[in-house]
């Protein structure tokens, strides 16, 4: 008989398995804001680093870097970005999940809070936010908005 050992570690997480890997990043990174940390950490992939890249871009986080330890999966460290003690990410949530697949066309995509917040769009010419999406004229997949 088999034992699964869950553990809040994030030393063994070899072992886990994700379906939505950017869901997974929003939830972390909406979690450690909510603590007031300053840094996060999450599995790295390719669709992470665009998506790490977008925020970065358009100012909600500070930025991010590949972590490699030896013998362990590479990892993201994301530097969360804080103005007068609260987190510059209000609200951060996943649109087109695994299960519903949300596909917008440049026209019907609308403003975010009246333009404070961002759509994150994989398009064909690559991951990008709303108003990137807009100037090159090109509809896509809505990942997740933040605000």
């Amino acid at each position: 008989m088999a034992r699964f050992l869950a553990s809040s570690s994030r030393a063994g997480e070899e072992g886990l398995m994700v379906n939505d890997p950017v869901g997974d990043m929003i939830a972390r990174i909406k979690n450690a804001a909510t603590r007031g940390r300053s840094k996060v950490s999450t599995p790295a992939s390719r669709m992470r680093a665009r998506v790490l890249d977008v925020l970065a871009e358009e100012g909600y986080i500070r930025g991010y870097q590949l972590v490699q330890k030896p013998g362990a999966f590479p990892e993201f460290e994301i530097e969360l970005k804080y103005f007068d003690g609260q987190p510059v990410i209000a609200e951060i949530r996943r649109i087109s999940k695994p299960g519903r697949r949300v596909y917008s066309s440049i026209k019907d995509l609308k403003p975010i809070k009246n333009g404070l917040g961002i759509s994150i769009l994989s398009t064909p010419k690559g991951v990008m936010s709303d108003t990137a999406a807009r100037d090159a004229n090109v509809g896509g997949e809505v990942l997740l908005r933040v605000y």
